[in-house]
């Protein structure tokens, strides 16, 4: 391999590696996002104890993308279905953005959707 070759994988390498960096706080408050709405749906029986369990959770794990009045609660039988959508921005260099969609639920398809 030659220096310029070594040089062009480093830099490669690198943007990527910063890339990674800037999208990782992100996906950890989306996976604790997720975690939260399961421990609300176990520990609360009411919409607004749902709210206020995930608020909890929330102010635990430094959720700042979203709070309990952002949470769609469905009923689904005897339990409660939760979800959640939301789209974050995330600036890379410039004008250039990254914008990522995230969105979850406790319901076994995949969302809560009202009947």
């Amino acid at each position: 391999m030659s220096l310029s070759g070594l040089v062009f994988v480093l830099v490669i390498l690198g943007v990527l590696g910063a890339f990674g960096l800037k999208l990782l706080p992100t996906v950890t408050e989306y996976m604790a996002a997720k975690k939260a709405i399961v421990y609300a749906k176990g520990a609360a029986s009411t919409p607004p104890e749902i709210r206020a369990s995930f608020d909890k959770q929330a102010d635990i794990n430094d959720i700042k993308s979203i709070s309990g009045k952002d949470l769609e609660i469905v009923r689904n039988g005897e339990a409660w279905d939760i979800s959640f959508a939301y789209e974050k921005k995330i600036p890379l260099a410039g004008p250039a953005s990254l914008v990522i969609d995230y969105e979850a639920s406790t319901s076994p398809n995949g969302k809560a959707k009202a009947k």
